[in-house]
């Protein structure tokens, strides 16, 4: 029997947090359940290395899994290396570690998103000035706010997990909400599914 519970190194990480990896499941020869590969997470690092974000996986919506499709399109769209933080007609997992101290840029994607924290704590910031302590464990349900994220630790790095996935456009009254504060090229591009 194969395992892989070895942590793989991860490439550019800046984080004291542990190291992570990506388990890739698929069918054998008699359609049973197996991990195909194994991959180590491999991190961007942004605003002066304070900002760390990988790309887990990504999927088009619904997924095609026959011959190894999703796999495939996930590859040619890692190499290609242009996925913004929202993906249209699809969905992105994404992990994001925060220095101390650190908050993001208040921007707006449009998806839902699932925002995990997982090691630390973070706080949610909206445009309205509301603001919520989140812990490991909690979830931000963020349905295309305006908002951004604050690790409040003065000493230690946060981690959070994003699942984000395309919506349609969204309407407030008359006005159309798009994707804002993303899209400069040395922070992440553009995620394009707001046209």
């Amino acid at each position: 029997m194969a395992s892989s519970n070895e942590r793989p190194p991860t490439e550019n990480q800046v984080s004291n947090l542990p190291g992570c990896k990506v388990l890739i499941t698929s069918h054998n020869d008699e359609g049973k359940g197996v991990v195909k590969h194994t991959e180590p997470v491999k991190w961007g690092l942004y605003d002066e290395e304070r900002l760390a974000m990988s790309i887990a996986w990504t999927t088009q919506f619904p997924s095609d899994l026959n011959n190894e499709a999703d796999i495939k399109l996930h590859k040619d769209r890692m190499a290609e290396g242009k996925t913004g933080l929202a993906l249209g007609g699809g969905t992105v997992l994404r992990y994001v570690d925060f220095a101390p101290n650190y908050e993001s840029m208040m921007h707006r994607t449009q998806s839902v998103d699932y925002g995990i924290v997982t090691h630390g704590t973070i706080i949610a910031k909206f445009d309205s000035g509301e603001e919520h302590l989140m812990h490991a464990g909690d979830v931000c349900v963020q349905r295309a706010t305006m908002h951004s994220w604050k690790n409040p630790s003065k000493t230690e790095w946060a981690r959070m997990i994003f699942s984000l996935q395309d919506i349609k456009p969204l309407f407030f009254g008359e006005e159309r909400l798009r994707e804002a504060g993303v899209g400069d090229a040395e922070i992440i591009p553009p995620s394009g599914n707001d046209d």
